[in-house]
C-alpha cells in the first residue's frame, strides 16, 4: 500500500516547477490528483505525465486570485472524487524587481492577489470540505522570503510573510477539527523562473549556487518531498509550522 492510496490531493500551480513535482509525487504515492493551473497546456501536460505513469489525475483551470475560480475548483474536486484529503496551495508569481517606491500599484495588487489572497481563497473553500469529512492537511507555499527580506521585491516578500501568518492562524483555528495547516519556505529552486534569469545573466548561476551553505540551488523534487511529508500521517503532530527548504540560506 502506498501512503496516499485512497486519498485525494489538490495542487495549485501544478503546471510546472514545484507544483508539478508535487503533483507527480502525490500520484507516485497513490493519491488521485487534481492539477490546477492558469496555464492550460502546462497543466494538461502534468495530468498526462501522471496518467502515463499509471496514476489518476484531472486538470482544472483556475486563477487562484478569483473566488469563483477557486470555489469551482474545489467543487470539481468533490464532484469528481468525493473528498479532499490534501491541498498544496502552491500557485504564485515573483513579480517585478523594483524598489518599493517605484513599484506600480497594479504590480503590487497582482502579486498580493495571487501569492497571498490566492492562498486565503484556497483555504476558504478547501477547509469546509475537510471539516465535513473530519480530516485534512494543507500545505501553503511561502518562501525563504517569508522569513527574511530581500531588496526590490516588496510585494513578494510581504505576500510570503503573510502566507506564514495566515498559515499559523488557520492552524490554530482548525487544529481541534483534525485539520493541519503548514507551510514550506523554499529557497532558490531550479525552476523555469530561475532558468529565465540565468538565460539573461549566465554568470548568476554561480552566485546562486554559492549563496546557500550546501553549495547549490535546490530541485523541485526536494520541496515536493517536504510537502508530501507535511501532508502525510508521518507529520500528524505538526501544524502551524513553516518548514524552510533552502539549503541553509536563512541560517547564515
Amino acid at each position: 500500500m502506498n501512503e496516499y492510496d485512497g486519498k485525494v490531493a489538490l495542487v495549485t500551480g501544478a503546471g510546472a516547477g514545484i507544483g508539478r513535482a508535487t503533483a507527480l509525487t502525490f500520484a507516485d504515492k497513490g493519491a488521485k490528483v487534481v492539477v490546477a493551473d492558469f496555464a492550460v497546456e502546462a497543466g494538461e501536460e502534468t495530468v498526462k505525465m501522471i496518467n502515463d505513469g499509471g496514476g489518476e489525475a484531472i486538470f482544472v483551470k483556475a486563477d487562484v486570485s478569483q473566488a469563483t475560480d477557486v470555489e469551482a475548483l474545489v467543487n470539481k474536486t468533490i464532484e469528481t472524487y468525493g473528498r479532499l484529503d490534501c491541498a498544496a496551495n502552491n500557485a504564485g508569481i515573483s513579480g517585478p524587481i523594483v524598489a518599493s517606491i517605484d513599484l506600480e500599484e497594479d504590480d503590487w495588487n497582482r502579486v498580493v492577489n495571487i501569492d497571498l489572497k490566492g492562498v486565503w481563497l484556497c483555504m476558504k473553500y478547501e477547509i469546509p470540505q475537510m471539516i465535513k469529512q473530519g480530516s485534512g492537511s494543507i500545505v501553503n507555499t511561502a518562501s525563504m522570503a517569508g522569513i527574511v527580506g530581500f531588496p526590490s521585491q516588496a510585494p513578494y516578500v510581504a505576500s510570503k510573510h503573510g502566507v506564514i501568518g495566515l498559515t499559523k492562524s488557520a492552524a490554530l483555528e482548525y487544529g481541534t477539527q483534525n485539520i493541519r495547516v503548514n507551510a514550506v519556505c523554499p529557497g532558490v529552486i531550479h525552476t523555469s523562473m530561475v532558468d529565465s534569469v540565468v538565460e539573461a545573466i549566465p554568470d548568476i548561476i554561480d552566485i546562486l549556487n554559492q549563496q546557500a551553505p550546501v553549495g547549490r540551488i535546490g530541485q523541485p523534487q526536494e520541496v515536493a518531498e517536504c510537502i508530501s511529508w507535511l501532508c502525510s500521517d508521518a507529520a500528524s503532530f505538526v501544524t502551524g509550522h513553516a518548514l524552510v527548504v533552502d539549503g541553509g540560506y536563512v541560517a547564515q
